[in-house]
């Protein structure tokens, strides 16, 4: 996750994340057993570890909405590899459901929140999340094989937070690297996986 305390200004209110989360959801479900050891956009990160940062993501940022802060809210992403848990072809659709319907609640773009160990405002939150779904949908389709249009409105707020972090000093480290150039008239998507420091081109190897 990108720490950054972007101004609110920049991020989209109220933005429902179902129509993303629900393209996540099904991206996952069409992975097969023997794709969780293939690598990923991420490079320290293969199909299995992507999942289970999904899923951890996920329940972060529920209770980020919820303002419901812990354990889940408190611990940087960096902290510890993702573990994919047994149950995850249940477990992850149910709580990326549960950050959907989380962030329908007008509250949860107010105020302030944690996620990944950040205090941050709450609509800011948001726009991560948003940012987190998008990048890491395409980094799965890409490393599956599998066709990938993400929700437009959860596409304009990652690529509007993605530029407004672009000189954040912070991103270099992390799962996010340094921008990729890509060129102005590139596909919004292109532009904004070249923000969030990847090649819009990988492929697996």
């Amino acid at each position: 996750m990108t720490d950054t305390t972007t101004d609110t200004d920049t991020t989209a209110h109220l933005l429902d994340l179902g129509p993303q989360t629900r393209i996540v959801a099904r991206l996952a479900a069409a992975v097969r057993d023997e794709q969780l050891a293939d690598g990923t956009p991420c490079p320290a990160y293969p199909v299995r570890t992507l999942l289970g940062h999904l899923a951890g993501l996920a329940a972060a940022f529920r209770d980020a909405a919820r303002k419901d802060l812990g354990a889940t809210t408190d611990t940087p992403p960096t902290d510890a590899e993702p573990r994919l848990a047994p149950g995850w072809r249940t477990e992850l659709p149910r709580v990326l459901d549960e950050l959907a319907e989380a962030w329908r609640d007008p509250a949860a773009w107010t105020g302030m929140t944690r996620a990944g160990g950040v205090d941050l405002p709450g609509a800011v939150a948001g726009a991560v999340a948003a940012d987190e779904l998008v990048i890491h949908g395409w980094d799965l389709a890409r490393a599956t094989g599998q066709e990938y249009t993400p929700d437009p409105a959860a596409l304009r707020s990652a690529s509007t937070f993605l530029r407004a972090a672009a000189d954040d000093p912070t991103r270099g480290g992390g799962i996010f690297g340094p921008v990729v150039p890509v060129p102005q008239d590139a596909p919004l998507l292109d532009r904004a996986v070249g923000l969030s420091g990847r090649a819009p081109g990988w492929t697996p190897r």
